[in-house]
């Protein structure tokens, strides 16, 4: 049995491995402040896009999406604000919210999940 951090390791990256399929270039895994995590960074185009993974064997605790609530948001907003300044970002970078849900083996890409939270 793995524990929860290898287990969430191994859906983030084959989260990566599919937006990179999808054309998006991963720059960062795992980007940790004090703030707290994003488990993806990648490029879109002209967005900057910060993906957040969740992953449930099944939905009987309920849609792995939904786990990512406003303030689950404000979190990833924050951590979004100290990456555009540590790595030096334009401030008028596009940037996007994206949640990949994955439930036993299906994967679900919700790009636009929420929009940036104060």
């Amino acid at each position: 049995m793995m524990n929860k951090r290898k287990c969430g390791s191994k859906w983030e990256d084959e989260a990566a491995m599919f937006l990179t399929k999808c054309g998006l270039k991963v720059c960062d895994l795992n980007f940790r402040s004090r703030f707290g995590e994003i488990d993806i960074v990648a490029r879109d185009g002209d967005y900057l896009v910060f993906v957040e993974v969740k992953y449930r064997k099944t939905a009987s605790c309920g849609k792995p999406e939904e786990a990512v609530d406003i303030r689950k948001a404000k979190i990833i907003s924050k951590v979004a604000d100290y990456y555009r300044v540590v790595k030096k970002i334009p401030e008028n970078t596009k940037i996007r919210f994206d949640v990949i849900a994955i439930e036993g083996d299906d994967l679900r890409w919700y790009k636009n999940a929420f929009t940036y939270m104060y």
